[in-house]
């Protein structure tokens, strides 16, 4: 590192826990915004005419963008320095924040969402990779575990600050309450924080990621447009194509080259691969439940946006509770048992979730999605712990930023082909006898527009329908998230290895917290 003669001295500053705020304020700003527009999408359709698949684009334009750039963002600041690439990505996530408020329809907010994942595949892993710069071996692990934690809250702070901004302000708003945030980590990382670089890395390579970028995009694009233009469609099946030869051609180059951005020879670690697997599901699952669930709470049940966002902390509540206690129970029973009981549970909570039906209240939600938390809490943070835990010590890195790109892949294709089967399964049940077919085609978008269009035609059948249709489809999706959480479960209890993790970094971190300190050249 370019200041490693000055380590000793920053660590013993006062100014190194002020740095630290700046720090845990980048991430509870990347925490919550994953969250927060969720409960805006059906407020935003409604005022913006978006469709399910535009929704989808919402979601999936920050998710796809900030999967794609993660490495080679790491890596620009490890060469050109990491507090100046933190400060240029707070200053692009606070460009996208400014440009989603004042947009005024909904291509400008897809493309503010993509500018801000820009920004935050900066900050994630450069406001981890700082902190050995601020903080020696006997105080890092505290300092990771308040920026992890701080992280984590976001999630659950997402639809509460997003739906009281709503129920107060314009839609708007869930996008500028960034500004001030990113606008204080700026003056922050300036001030506060020392810069460190490592001109030895890995330089970026624009071609792979360039493929990583268009071979995503692709693959996601096709699955978000094939419930409107078939699956059989040439455009549809054009797109898959593409990103198979993309993604092929990145793995190629990568096992070829050298010093590789993405090491793809960390997947024939066993433990490794499973581990990532499994956590990858999890996120898939995750992405997918909080895409479709705010639009029940919203159309179906009839609740506000700050109700919505209240009504979704019960299964943050319980993902909390897990992640807390899950090191202790996988040190009694061992990883396999707990990623494998986690994902039994977090099928009995989906398959108990697609019984949900139209005259069911909002007490049988609670009690599925505080299982669902239960599930995802025992099986990610073990997943992911053994992922490290399955590396040697100086393949941490590499490691964390491979573990970590798959799991944002995994929730992008999760809003996709999650989203995607319920649109069709909405659309396909609706009933829009009657109807004009223009006012047909508009009901079919969305359960929100079909709920405009009866309420202009006063067709209280309409409406009916559009509840059916959507717990319906809602039904289908939580049956395919119990399937797939089975199947892993079964693969985890069969092939994934048990041994205790003995590797250890820097100051006796767990692997849990490796990822975190390792520098950005993962």
């Amino acid at each position: 590192m370019a200041t490693v003669t000055h380590l000793d001295e920053t660590h013993q500053n006062p100014r190194r826990w002020w740095a630290l705020g700046a720090l845990v304020a980048s991430m509870l700003v990347l925490g919550f915004d994953t969250t927060i527009l969720n409960v805006a999408l059906p407020t935003m359709a409604g005022e913006l005419g978006a469709t399910t698949s535009q929704q989808q684009w919402m979601a999936d334009a920050y998710v796809i963008v900030f999967a794609s750039l993660m490495l080679p963002a790491g890596l620009l600041g490890d060469r050109f320095g990491r507090r100046r690439m933190l400060v240029v990505g707070l200053l692009i996530f606070l460009a996208g924040s400014a440009l989603g408020s004042l947009a005024g329809d909904v291509n400008w907010v897809i493309a503010a969402r993509a500018a801000m994942g820009v920004g935050a595949a900066l900050v994630m892993p450069l406001a981890m990779s700082v902190l050995p710069s601020l903080f020696g071996p006997g105080e890092r692990t505290r300092a990771v575990g308040i920026v992890s934690a701080a992280s984590a809250l976001g999630l659950p702070l997402g639809p509460i600050i997003g739906g009281f901004l709503l129920n107060h302000f314009w839609w708007g708003s869930v996008f500028l309450i960034n500004v001030p945030m990113a606008a204080i980590g700026v003056a922050a990382c300036v001030f506060l924080l020392p810069e460190t670089s490592d001109p030895a890395s890995p330089k970026v390579d624009v071609l792979s990621t360039a493929l990583t970028a268009i071979g995503l995009g692709s693959l996601v694009y096709a699955i978000i447009e094939a419930p409107d233009r078939g699956w059989g469609d040439p455009l549809v099946l054009a797109l898959f194509t593409v990103a198979v030869v993309l993604v092929t051609a990145l793995v190629l180059r990568e096992r070829r080259a050298r010093r590789p951005m993405l090491d793809m020879e960390l997947l024939t670690h066993r433990g490794f691969l499973l581990n990532t697997l499994a956590a990858t599901l999890v996120m898939f699952v995750l992405s997918g439940l909080l895409f479709v669930l705010p639009q029940y709470l919203q159309a179906v049940l009839g609740n506000d946006a700050f109700g919505t966002g209240l009504r979704l902390l019960p299964m943050m509540g319980g993902l909390v509770i897990a992640a807390r206690t899950a090191q202790p129970v996988v040190a009694r029973f061992g990883a396999r048992a707990v990623v494998a009981a986690g994902l039994v549970v977090l099928t009995f909570a989906a398959l108990l979730g697609s019984r949900t039906s139209v005259g069911d209240g909002y007490g049988f939600t609670a009690l599925w999605l505080s299982i669902a938390g239960l599930g995802f809490g025992f099986s990610v943070v073990p997943s992911m712990d053994g992922a490290l835990g399955a590396l040697p010590a100086d393949r941490a890195g590499s490691g964390s930023g491979l573990l970590m790109t798959t799991r944002q892949v995994g929730g992008a294709i999760g809003i996709a082909l999650l989203g995607s089967l319920l649109a069709g399964a909405f659309r396909d049940r609706l009933d829009v006898t009657g109807l004009p077919a223009p006012l047909g085609h508009t009901a079919g978008e969305s359960v929100v527009a079909a709920h405009l269009v009866a309420g202009q035609t006063g067709s209280a059948h309409l409406a009916a329908s559009a509840n059916a249709s959507y717990v319906h489809g809602m039904g289908l999706v939580l049956m395919v998230c119990g399937v797939a959480a089975l199947a892993t479960a079964l693969l985890a209890a069969a092939l994934l290895p048990n041994a205790p993790v003995e590797r250890r970094t820097e100051g006796n971190e767990s692997p849990a917290v490796a990822p975190a300190t390792a520098d950005a050249g993962q």
